[in-house]
């Protein structure tokens, strides 16, 4: 059977009551959750949260006294819960017929290891329904008035997982490529190794004069902002004292400005 312009496409819809649901929670701020999401974690009984998005204001988002709330962060260079044991966990709770939110910042499949979840609850014959999320590479920089994109300046942009340092030997990147793509490079979880991201750019052909941006804690109260150059940004990472998460933006939209009103 073939299908032409009039042969209707559906997608089929998702389980009306899947055991686990796969929340992206937004970049930090509780209320940048989609409403779907939102709507999950109300109905769940059990949540497993990470540190990052909008773990530490729940209570805005649900009733959190009548649900079991498990944290299972992984904390940068700190606490860890084992990613082998959340699994566990995940079909534990849904096997004794919970409703069941595994709560995580950003989008569950932007460097969140959302896919590993969904694939060990599918091997154990569990229902997941994943729920996106609005990623911190884009909405962070967005926040502090830095597009990704602009019109004219720059017509794509990379994100990239700075968790792993140039040349180490698990790093699956090439930085004299992305050196040379011309497009906005946008650095999650790549505070400690900033300095050596920088360098490893430079080494690629990416003048040092090309302007950057910093966000710390982006969304949220906190959140902190400062404006750099590859050059300066290991040193800049340092003297502002950065702390994760943070986002760093490094491009020509890093140096855009709003014009004030004449």
């Amino acid at each position: 059977m073939s299908l032409d312009e009039s042969t209707p496409v559906t997608t089929p819809a998702p389980s009306a009551a899947p055991t686990v649901a796969l929340i992206g929670g937004g970049p930090g701020a509780w209320d940048l959750i989609t409403v779907r999401g939102m709507r999950r974690l109300q109905d769940a009984d059990v949540i497993l949260t990470d540190h990052l998005g909008p773990t530490s204001e729940l209570d805005r988002l649900c009733d959190v006294t009548t649900k079991e709330v498990v944290d299972v962060s992984k904390l940068p260079y700190g606490r860890q819960v084992a990613q082998s044991r959340t699994n566990e966990m995940l079909v534990e709770y849904a096997s004794a017929g919970k409703k069941v939110v595994r709560l995580k910042g950003g989008d569950p499949y932007v460097f969140g290891r959302g896919f590993e979840e969904l694939q060990y609850l599918a091997e154990h014959g569990i229902a997941c329904e994943v729920i996106p999320g609005v990623t911190s590479a884009i909405s962070v920089p967005g926040a502090a008035d830095v597009p990704i994109t602009q019109r004219g300046v720059v017509h794509s942009f990379t994100v990239i997982s700075g968790h792993l340092p140039p040349g180490h030997p698990s790093s699956l990147l090439d930085w004299d490529a992305l050196a040379k793509t011309g497009s906005t490079l946008s650095i999650i979880m790549g505070v400690k190794n900033a300095g050596k991201i920088a360098d490893a750019l430079m080494s690629g052909g990416l003048p040092g004069s090309t302007p950057a941006a910093i966000i710390q804690e982006g969304t949220m109260d906190t959140q902190k902002s400062v404006r750099c150059t590859l050059g300066t940004l290991g040193d800049t990472m340092k003297s502002e004292n950065i702390k994760p998460p943070a986002v760093y933006v490094v491009g020509a939209v890093a140096g855009l400005e709003v014009a004030p009103n004449a």
